[in-house]
C-alpha cells in the first residue's frame, strides 16, 4: 500500500501516478459479465470490425474504472473520492498499453471538508490523450495531519 497523502502534502501541480494498465480480451470478457454490458464490440472482432473499428474496443465504463483506481490509490485508506465524471475522446484496444495520470489543479477548505480537485487522464502508449475528465471534477477530502481529521 501506498504511504497516506495528506492535504498538506499537495499542491496545484502535484502529479497524480501514474497507474499502469494492460487490459487483454479476457478481461474485457470478464468485465462484460461483471457489469452486464454484453455489447460484441468489446468481445467479437469479426463484428466489431463490420462495425468499422479497429478491432474489439475497451468499454468506456472499464477505462473509467481505471481512473478511480487511480484515483482511489491517490487518496489512499483515510480519503475518499467524492466525485468522479469524465469524457469519452477515443477508443482504445486490448493489447496496448494505458497510463492513467493525473495532477492537482485546486485544494481548499469548504464547510470544513479539506477538497483536492484533480484532472485526471489516461494515455494510450503514443501518449495522447484519448480519454480524460473535465478541468476540475474530481474532490478528495483528505486528511488534515494536524488536526488528525
Amino acid at each position: 500500500m501506498a504511504k497516506q497523502i495528506y492535504f498538506e502534502d499537495v499542491e496545484a501541480g502535484y502529479e497524480i501516478g501514474p497507474l499502469e494498465k494492460d487490459p487483454t480480451t479476457q478481461q474485457l470478457v470478464k468485465y462484460a459479465g461483471a457489469s452486464g454490458d454484453f455489447y460484441q464490440i468489446h468481445y467479437d472482432k469479426d463484428f466489431a470490425l463490420a462495425n468499422k473499428l479497429p478491432g474489439v474496443i475497451l468499454h468506456g465504463a472499464l477505462k473509467n474504472a481505471f481512473l478511480g483506481h487511480l484515483m482511489t490509490d491517490f487518496a489512499g485508506e483515510h480519503g475518499w473520492l467524492r466525485k468522479l465524471a469524465v469524457q469519452y475522446r477515443g477508443m482504445d484496444v486490448p493489447g496496448v498499453k494505458l497510463q492513467c495520470k493525473g495532477k492537482v489543479v485546486r485544494k481548499y477548505v469548504e464547510n470544513g471538508d479539506h477538497l483536492v480537485d484533480c484532472e485526471i487522464w489516461i494515455e494510450n502508449a503514443k501518449g495522447e490523450k484519448k480519454y480524460t475528465t473535465e478541468i476540475v471534477v474530481n474532490d478528495f477530502k483528505m486528511l488534515d495531519a494536524k488536526k488528525g481529521e
